[in-house]
């Protein structure tokens, strides 16, 4: 039988081999339980497909040319990109002790730059984009982008000046001064945010990809926008066969963000919890739903994990619910319900819901 892993209601079947983009952090800041809530299901994603034969190869890129970043390495006196390799560093640390797997490719979008250019060069000559004063510009109504497939979770991003539309998103733009630029046919420049992903997706992982995941912030504009751009220059659709935008981490119903000044780091959360604690934290609910995080939650995963702990030490639940155990985690990744066969069956389930979670 065919391996297949639904995911919100659409089936994605395999055959040995899958890609899988993850977008990853801009380095400017420690890691909090927001972020690291994308990697964790990300990993999960990847286990559950391996555990069923298939390879998995997994792109997670590095945002390092930004306009945040820019700036949090101007205050601490640094340059843009030494900074970013110690934010890197510390996420590297953090995901390592969350027991989220290193990727296979883990490209860094300052290397990628020339592929932007060269993304941008194709763009134009398909038709699909313009320049106007040394920027580049996606025609949204030359690939589909209406507005019609805006969210109420989008994420705000600044319109250009330049643009004909304001549905039209920068793939290069000229620089300001101050700011680190590269050569381009249309004078020194930096790429625009959804181009970098883009063309480091089409590098790395080639036209397509087999499931693309992210918050579910970035579904608009960022990923429709960075899959517009690939669509339009290779000719291939979908960019992605399947995605999986991980519900927002709130605290008393506010997006955990550095902004927000709520950060829960998980640096922190680590040095009180076991790390399996911190990721059934993340896991036992539906990982499309925003949720908040409340006191006590974090203990009752503790305790949880115990539970899980002392039902794989029981000689009973054979290969049967074992089975039923993966059924349910390759039907929209049904945590919850494979948790709770896990508690009441015990042994080889609950021992493969402590291998396939990564929280042994």
């Amino acid at each position: 039988m065919t391996p297949s892993l639904a995911l919100a209601g659409h089936k994605l079947p395999l055959l040995g081999r899958a890609r899988a983009y993850v977008c990853g952090i801009t380095p400017y800041d420690t890691t909090h339980l927001g972020h690291a809530a994308t990697f964790v299901w990300a990993d999960v994603a990847t286990r559950v497909l391996r555990r069923t034969g298939v390879e998995v190869e997994v792109c997670r890129n590095v945002t390092d040319v930004d306009d945040v970043l820019d700036a949090a390495a101007e205050r601490a006196g640094s340059r843009f990109d030494s900074f970013a390799a110690v934010g890197q560093f510390r996420f590297d640390r953090d995901m390592a002790a969350l027991n989220v797997r290193p990727p296979a490719h883990q490209p860094r979008a300052h290397n990628h730059v020339e592929d932007v250019v060269r993304l941008a060069a194709g763009l134009l000559e398909r038709g699909v984009a313009y320049e106007r004063e040394g920027e580049v510009l996606l025609r949204a109504s030359a690939v589909g982008l209406t507005g019609d497939e805006v969210p109420d979770d989008a994420s705000t991003v600044p319109v250009s000046v330049r643009a004909e539309d304001p549905l039209d998103p920068t793939v290069w733009r000229p620089a300001t001064p101050g700011e680190a630029a590269w050569p381009s046919p249309w004078g020194d420049g930096r790429p625009g945010w959804h181009a970098e992903c883009a063309a480091m997706a089409l590098t790395v992982l080639g036209p397509a990809v087999d499931l693309h995941v992210g918050g579910a912030d970035l579904r608009h504009p960022h990923h429709t926008c960075m899959a517009a751009m690939a669509e339009a220059v290779t000719g291939v659709g979908p960019f992605a066969r399947a995605r999986l935008h991980v519900g927002t981490v709130r605290i008393d119903g506010e997006k955990m963000a550095k902004s927000a000044g709520n950060l829960l780091l998980v640096s922190d959360l680590l040095e009180t919890h076991p790390a399996a604690a911190v990721r059934l934290l993340v896991l036992d609910r539906p990982w499309a739903d925003a949720w908040d995080v409340r006191p006590g939650d974090l203990d009752a995963a503790a305790d949880r994990i115990t539970r899980l702990y002392a039902a794989a030490g029981r000689q009973v639940g054979g290969e049967a619910a074992a089975e039923a155990v993966m059924a349910a985690l390759l039907d929209d990744l049904d945590v919850p319900t494979a948790l709770a066969l896990a508690e009441d069956e015990g042994g080889e389930a609950a021992r493969t819901v402590l291998s396939v979670l990564g929280l042994t």
